[in-house]
């Protein structure tokens, strides 16, 4: 059974760093695209951050360029999103999944875990 679970969200004051971690199970890990996306109450779920399975390009939201980082651990499962320079409007439930590679949109990936809660405020 695959299974992908989010750790590490939290309350987080503006310009403030937080890191969320994914723990994959179930799945050739090492085959699979991997990302995270994040939703908002009455927004669009949005993709945030995209990672392929070989080479490991990646693909960010303009939004959160030069901010935040993916990276993928394959030996451990693990998937992270280092988020800096935190603003209120990364507030969200932030979700990872796996899938294929291709545009990072949801069409493409076919495993989501259960989310994580990021709230940035002062």
């Amino acid at each position: 059974q695959v299974q992908l679970v989010e750790s590490g969200g939290a309350l987080v004051q503006p310009g403030g760093s937080l890191r969320l971690s994914c723990k994959a199970s179930g799945l050739n890990f090492h085959y699979y695209a991997l990302a995270w996306f994040r939703r908002t109450p009455g927004i669009d779920r949005e993709a945030v951050s995209c990672i392929s399975s070989n080479d490991g390009t990646t693909y960010y939201a303009d939004s959160v360029k030069g901010r935040f980082t993916i990276s993928r651990d394959n030996d451990e499962n693990m998937l992270y999103l280092q988020m800096t320079s935190l603003k209120p409007e990364d507030t969200a439930v932030y979700y990872c999944a796996a899938g294929g590679w291709g545009q990072c949109v949801s069409e493409n990936y076919d495993y989501w875990g259960q989310g994580a809660q990021v709230t940035v405020s002062s």
